[in-house]
């Protein structure tokens, strides 16, 4: 959940940024100084230990890092905030549910199922309550490869932590992520960069929002199932709406206010069971 809050507070950084920002770049420049954060955290923590680590896991990690990143992004640039948040953030716990049980065994139990249903019907108000949705085809497709990317990640991350250090996976899966993204930031102009406040947002994005939180996510996932991982992710959208009100002045409508109460429902419902057996 903690990765969540930070998460949500991305929407708000972007919009304080400087001008020429865009979220191509702000992608990948996240993946590298976040892949960059993390790598330094593990060589003071102690290094990479002498095991061996899956090939296929720890590329599919790195690739379903980078593409969360291009799909989340050109989404929303396509169909819209609302649309692209709803799809993409909304239809993961859902795809890490149907993951987590084909790929690992893992029953994600009623009460996954009950703070899920809680949880995506506040998501989509708070999403979608404010006004008209535009619905575009290709967004909405890219929309859900976000969802199926970061459920897919978030299995892939999972899988390579026993034996592990939650420093050690994450470093080596951001690293990946932002060397198959880089490319991308030999023909983007980032001359924004220069102001302080350029500097200030890549490293907030870079160490807070991206090294710090994924640590957090990882070490969560240590002792959480993957489907209730992704649904107590979904703090994101509510901490983003909520700062929404508080830092930018935006104005939610009552049916869109609703959803607040909801996805605080559906967080209790789940985090409320993890003292017990894993739902």
């Amino acid at each position: 959940m903690a990765a969540g809050v930070l998460w949500g507070t991305t929407g708000t950084t972007q919009a304080l940024a400087p001008a020429g920002v865009t979220p191509t770049s702000i992608g990948a420049l996240r993946l590298v100084v976040g892949g960059g954060a993390l790598l330094l955290l593990t060589l003071l923590r102690g290094g990479f230990g002498t095991g061996r680590w899956p090939v296929f896991g720890t590329l599919l990690a790195g690739a379903c890092v980078a593409s969360y990143q291009l799909c989340f992004f050109w989404a929303v640039q396509r169909t819209g905030v609302a649309v692209g948040t709803l799809v993409g953030i909304g239809s993961s716990p859902v795809i890490a549910g149907v993951l987590g049980f084909v790929f690992r065994g893992e029953r994600p139990g009623h009460r996954w199922m009950v703070a899920t249903c809680f949880a995506l019907a506040g998501c989509g108000l708070l999403v979608g309550g404010g006004g008209k949705l535009s619905l575009d085809p290709v967004g909405v497709f890219l929309a859900l490869g976000a969802g199926a990317s970061y459920a897919s990640y978030t299995m892939a991350i999972k899988g390579l932590l026993p034996g592990r250090t939650p420093d050690a996976v994450m470093a080596v899966v951001f690293c990946i992520g932002a060397l198959i993204l880089s490319p991308l930031l030999l023909s983007a102009d980032l001359t924004w960069m220069a102001a302080p406040r350029g500097i200030a947002l890549v490293l907030y994005l870079g160490v807070i929002v991206t090294a710090l939180s994924y640590w957090l996510f990882a070490r969560g996932l240590r002792s959480v199932p993957v489907a209730t991982a992704v649904t107590l992710s979904l703090a994101e959208p509510l901490t983003a709406a909520l700062l929404g009100i508080v830092v930018l002045g935006e104005r939610l409508s009552p049916l869109a206010l609703c959803g607040i109460p909801l996805l605080f429902a559906g967080l209790a419902v789940l985090a409320g069971s993890l003292g017990g057996k894993k739902n």
